[in-house]
């Protein structure tokens, strides 16, 4: 299992959009495209409450590049967060790692 995780940073005072967005619409767009996720996050205490972060449960990195493209190619998924987007970003950076479990890990 490969675990992606992501971290995106909001544009300031926009995180309650992202997660609206998140709940409403693109978790339904991933559950169409098979994309499973392992958990979502804010920041309680730390550098930045403006920042969400998830990670995504994978078989393979083939499996995630088939998956992924196919919902970034989701005309829905376009219009959807379009409209999300009609006052301005949401989002102002993205970041990603891939990670894999060691061998003492609970998370396999």
């Amino acid at each position: 299992m490969i675990y992606e995780l992501r971290v995106y940073h909001a544009v300031p005072g926009r995180l309650p959009d992202l997660l609206k967005r998140f709940d409403t619409i693109t978790l339904k767009i991933w559950e169409r495209h098979g994309i499973q996720q392992a958990g979502f996050w804010t920041v309680l205490v730390g550098s930045s409450n403006q920042d969400l972060y998830y990670l995504l449960k994978w078989e393979s990195l083939a499996e995630r590049e088939r998956k992924w493209n196919a919902f970034q190619a989701d005309p829905e998924w376009h219009a959807k967060r379009a409209e999300t987007e009609k006052n301005g970003a949401i989002v102002a950076r993205v970041e990603n790692s891939f990670l894999t479990p060691t061998s003492f890990s609970s998370v396999k």
